[in-house]
């Protein structure tokens, strides 16, 4: 039986297209549009929505549209407003929308509003004989659960790194405006500005190509009987700046903090993988001075490509967890690794300045 699909979007910061996990989660719901036969309609909330329409007219569904200058920046009580118009307008059954933290704190209301049903971090959808499953990790990736609705309609957030981004050249688009006009209720709140840390400060990337794990082993006593925390931090650091790397944390490293230990100055539990619900989607992982616990490498299963440092050959990652593990001590190596980065740097100076 045919249902009617929404793909649910919003402008990205530019304004002028989409977030990247929305062009992966429009693929998916392209594919499972194919698969129970059903309609799909494309809704797009934002400023200025036409540039991002442009982007996924190619797609060759209806567009349907919430703009203006109070839904430009995030918003519960505006987005959730065009939201619930979009899915009434279109008479939406099913809704697909990518889990960035703007629909994350949205969609479970709008789903109430409409009486429906939210299932949230959705990694695949799938269709049989016309029924709809959706897949999801649960307990820390260790089960997978498929979950089957008879709620209409039923909201689903993919998560980011699952599916393959639709792509096509840009069209103009024809877009369908819904016009709205928000209760002084709805505009109480105002956007004053973003405030980020600086590029340096910064160690979570979760687009970096590199997930770079640091471990225990860094904060322990070294071959001269002693502990060198001010220099694991400054490698560390200057690593993941010549690398633009995303720096990682194992369990051990951070649970260090709460037994007053000496640790590593900006190593957090935001930094943990493994025994977290933390599924890192990197292409490729380094982890240095870790064992390997099974914990650990369970929130690494998405990673195609893993490599470790570990000066013990028994370690963990050596037992068929890791594709090459380098039997080395990880100072050392971090070190002639940010002498070859900061080389290679340099060589591409005069290029860039002649180009600029």
């Amino acid at each position: 039986m045919s249902q009617n699909i929404l793909f649910l979007a919003h402008v990205d910061e530019s304004g002028k297209a989409l977030p990247k996990a929305a062009y992966e989660a429009l693929g998916a719901a392209l594919d499972l549009a194919t698969q129970v036969g059903g309609a799909l309609t494309i809704g797009i909330v934002g400023g200025d929505i036409q540039a991002a329409a442009n982007t996924v007219a190619a797609a060759g569904a209806p567009i349907v549209g919430v703009a203006g200058p109070e839904f430009a920046h995030p918003g519960y009580s505006s987005d959730s407003a065009a939201v619930e118009a979009i899915c009434r307008e279109v008479s939406a059954e099913v809704v697909l929308a990518p889990a960035t933290s703007r629909f994350l704190r949205v969609l479970p209301g709008v789903a109430q509003r409409l009486k429906g049903q939210v299932d949230t971090h959705i990694t695949s959808i799938e269709s049989a004989d016309g029924a709809i499953s959706a897949k999801r990790w649960l307990y820390r990736q260790r089960l997978e659960a498929v979950i089957q609705r008879q709620a209409r309609p039923w909201f689903l957030l993919l998560d980011s790194g699952c599916h393959e981004a639709w792509c096509a050249a840009q069209a103009a688009a024809q877009v369908k405006m819904i016009a709205m006009a928000l209760d002084s209720n709805a505009r109480r709140t105002a956007y004053v500005g973003v405030r980020v840390p600086n590029a340096d400060a910064q160690t979570i990337r979760p687009d970096a190509k590199l997930l770079f794990v640091a471990g225990a082993g860094w904060c322990k006593k070294q071959a001269d009987g002693k502990t060198h925390l001010p220099e694991a931090e400054t490698t560390i650091l200057q690593f993941l700046q010549n690398a633009g790397a995303s720096l990682g944390g194992s369990k051990s490293l951070v649970d260090q903090t709460g037994e007053n230990q000496a640790v590593l100055g900006f190593m957090t539990h935001l930094n943990q993988v493994g025994q977290t619900g933390s599924t890192p989607r990197h292409p490729k992982g380094l982890s240095t001075c870790c064992h390997g616990e099974e914990p650990h490498v369970v929130g690494w299963r998405f990673i195609k490509e893993r490599r470790a440092v570990n000066l013990d050959p028994n370690c963990g990652w050596a037992r068929g967890k890791a594709d090459v593990l380098y039997v080395a001590d990880a100072f050392q190596v971090i070190k002639k690794l940010n002498a070859l980065l900061a080389a290679r740097q340099a060589e591409k100076m005069p290029e860039t300045a002649i180009h600029a």
